[in-house]
């Protein structure tokens, strides 16, 4: 079979995969009832069907001639499916802040800035974390490498396409089992920041000490899909130009955004080769990955198309959609090639930072978010919880199951934070730098580091909030 016609059929499983995935977040009840991603129900299912769960169950006890003894989805699809990732983490990124109205920062800081330091905590601190962890239990008891400190921040906050995305990173830096701990560790994450934010919305619906804008409890039915929380409610956009379709010219527009990212850089690396690189043992622009610097380029196009008063012509919802699709690939295709392998050699390291991270964002959940956001905390608070146990699509999720009118401003002070904080954390540039930069200082300079910026942040937040009440 030639390559086309691999990449071709693999893009139709790929489909076929996504297809059964919705069904059975339909049809299975406990299932719905977590609010799983359609693309995550897929990812798993592609994952046990293929050769490393079925494949291999079929050729312990049937036999290696026998059917499905490959899987039902063989490797020939998931080698199609493996380079996937690594590319379209970049129009997800591109897109992130393409179209959308680009405020001051004095006027995102007035509105979020408690969030926006309550934020920062959130994920300084998994860093801080992380890196003690391996300092005092990981790395002297189990041997793990020093740089799995940071992938709590990375699986976390930044979630499964952020993960996929730092694979050419991992890979570079000679930590190849990164990508699969941190693919892990993001699927726990969304799992657990759903059931732990629906849980701590039912307790403080019954709670007499908790203000929260839902009065009555979470019902069953009452199904917000987390698959359509980033659709646009706007209608359809009428073509200006019959000459090209709309979807067409909208992923035009995101190639310029990664070619903007790419020719940043490009310049990054010539500056540290002709400055800091002349002399130093390591270079790090090299190791950036594209997907950060590409947000940065999305952001350049949009306020080119403001200055020249195009901007009316990029629609969210399109760009919406695009991002969207990209993304579910993305899970689908990171999640079924986890090296189950990796994740058993470093269980210890997996089930610790997992139960680390999740406690850490409840914590500060409990304990943090009451004294640094100064009104509305729990609602504004939740969706913070959610995006650094799983992707913000969760923290959005969260919002809108504890606020499901829109009574309190925490979708709109939500969705402001994200211009502060995802160019540098959650995907941005600390979060693709992190772990070159764990090989380049270690451990003990990361730790002082994040503790230091989480400290910062805290106390910052906490005089803010005083202030503001």
């Amino acid at each position: 079979m030639d390559a086309v016609t691999q990449l071709g059929a693999s893009l139709i499983v790929m489909g076929l995969v996504l297809l059964a995935g919705r069904v059975i977040r339909i049809k299975v009840r406990p299932i719905q009832a977590l609010f799983l991603p359609t693309s995550v129900v897929a990812g798993v299912l592609a994952l046990l069907i293929g050769p490393q769960v079925l494949g291999a169950l079929v050729e312990r006890f049937v036999g290696e001639t026998a059917w499905f003894a490959g899987g039902i989805i063989p490797q020939w699809v998931l080698d199609g499916w493996d380079p996937l990732p690594k590319l379209l983490i970049n129009v997800v990124f591109a897109g992130l802040l393409l179209g959308k109205t680009l405020p001051s920062a004095k006027a995102i800081w007035q509105k979020s800035g408690p969030q926006v330091l309550f934020g920062y905590t959130l994920a300084f601190g998994q860093y801080a974390l992380g890196f003690l962890l391996v300092l005092l239990v990981l790395g002297p008891v189990f041997g793990v490498d020093e740089k799995a400190g940071a992938l709590i921040e990375i699986a976390f906050t930044g979630g499964h396409g952020t993960a996929a995305g730092l694979e050419p990173t991992f890979i570079e830096v000679g930590y190849e089992e990164g990508r699969d701990l941190a693919l892990g560790l993001a699927t726990i994450g969304v799992v657990m920041g759903v059931i732990l934010g629906t849980l701590f919305v039912n307790i403080a619906v019954r709670s007499d000490r908790i203000t929260i804008a839902r009065e009555e409890p979470v019902e069953a039915e009452e199904d917000y899909d987390i698959d359509q929380l980033t659709r646009n409610d706007a209608p359809e956009p009428q073509q200006d130009d019959a000459a090209a379709d709309p979807l067409t010219k909208h992923l035009a527009l995101i190639g310029v955004a990664i070619a903007l990212g790419w020719l940043l850089k490009q310049g990054l690396v010539l500056l540290e080769r002709f400055t800091w690189g002349a002399w130093a043992d390591t270079t790090l622009m090299e190791l950036i990955p594209l997907f950060p610097l590409a947000m940065i380029g999305g952001v350049i196009l949009q306020a080119a198309m403001v200055w020249a008063g195009h901007d009316g012509l990029i629609q969210r919802d399109i760009i919406n959609r695009i991002g969207g699709a990209a993304l579910d690939i993305i899970i689908v295709a990171a999640m079924a090639t986890i090296s189950l392998e990796a994740l058993g050699a470093n269980l210890p390291a997996f089930l610790i930072l997992g139960a680390a991270g999740i406690a850490w964002c409840v914590a500060a959940f409990w304990l943090l978010a009451p004294r640094m956001l100064p009104y509305r905390w729990f609602e504004r608070g939740i969706g913070d919880m959610g995006q650094s146990s799983g992707m913000a699509v969760t923290g959005l999720l969260l919002i809108r199951v504890s606020d499901p009118r829109n009574q309190t401003g925490a979708i709109e002070s939500f969705g402001y934070k994200q211009l502060l904080f995802e160019p540098l954390v959650g995907g941005g540039l600390f979060t693709a730098l992190s772990v070159p930069l764990t090989a380049r200082f270690g451990a003990p300079i990361m730790l002082l580091v994040s503790g230091a910026v989480t400290l910062a942040a805290l106390i910052t937040g906490m005089v803010m909030a005083r202030r503001i009440s």
